[in-house]
């Protein structure tokens, strides 16, 4: 079967799977349950939005540009320290960096937005630099024979030719940011962890999935957003997916 063949049979059978889904909702009176906390949803998934953007925009400025500095041949030499370093944040469990950010930064949003910088920054730095060292090197030295400046060289050769890859970094950090910004309501920070936590707490398995669908609905549309990215915003010759 075909790469459009496997992807059209995926699609139906995600559809029967939400349709057998929706059907026992429906009967088990969960979706009643689930909508009268609909405006919960709303507003709580505003929040969440919030938080995902501020952490994964700041994440994005940050590790572009280092990756970019990283793979320059003066400060290449510290690119295995700094990858290391950030590679901390992934290493110790996010409940405790969000522990840490709330001893400095108090409860709320803050330390919330600061818990999900660091978890998001490596994907992004790694894929970053994974993308420019993996530009061909008879591309950059026809630029260079062409009397292109390092800069032009950068921008007009190595970001096209490595912008697939630093996009692939970006949707799966974003992904994993919307996953886990729901453990920003245990510090204050709101988001729709609200939902799942309360109802865990109360063992309401109603309120419960009011949060945890809406969570993986727009973990589903932010990685669908950022792949249509991948599509349209690379270049034909260097895009896999055109």
């Amino acid at each position: 079967m075909d790469r459009s063949g496997s992807r059209s049979a995926l699609r139906w059978v995600a559809l029967a799977a939400a349709f057998a889904a929706g059907a026992y909702c429906q009967s088990s009176g969960l979706l009643s349950s689930i909508l009268r906390h609909f405006d919960d949803i709303v507003y709580l998934s505003r929040q969440h939005l919030w938080l995902v953007a501020i952490s994964g925009g700041l994440a994005i400025l940050v590790a572009i540009p280092l990756g970019v500095l990283l793979t320059r041949r003066q400060f290449a030499r510290f690119a295995n320290v700094v990858t290391q370093v950030v590679n901390l944040g992934t290493t110790i469990p996010t409940l405790a960096i969000l522990a840490l950010a709330m001893s400095f930064l108090g409860i709320g949003a803050p330390p919330a937005v600061f818990g999900l910088f660091v978890l998001t920054l490596l994907p992004i730095l790694l894929n970053t630099i994974a993308g420019l060292q993996s530009v061909p090197r008879h591309l950059i030295e026809a630029a260079q024979g062409m009397g292109m400046t390092p800069r032009q060289i950068l921008v007009e050769v190595e970001l096209p030719n490595a912008a697939f890859v630093i996009l692939a970094g970006i949707r799966t950090a974003l992904a994993i940011n919307v996953g886990t910004a729901p453990l920003a309501f245990l510090i204050g920070g709101g988001g729709l962890g609200e939902l799942i936590f309360t109802g865990i707490d109360l063992m309401e398995t109603g309120m419960l999935l009011a949060g945890a669908i809406p969570t993986a609905l727009l973990a589903i549309l932010v990685d669908f957003a950022v792949g249509r990215g991948q599509y349209w915003l690379v270049p034909r010759g260097v895009n896999p997916l055109r």
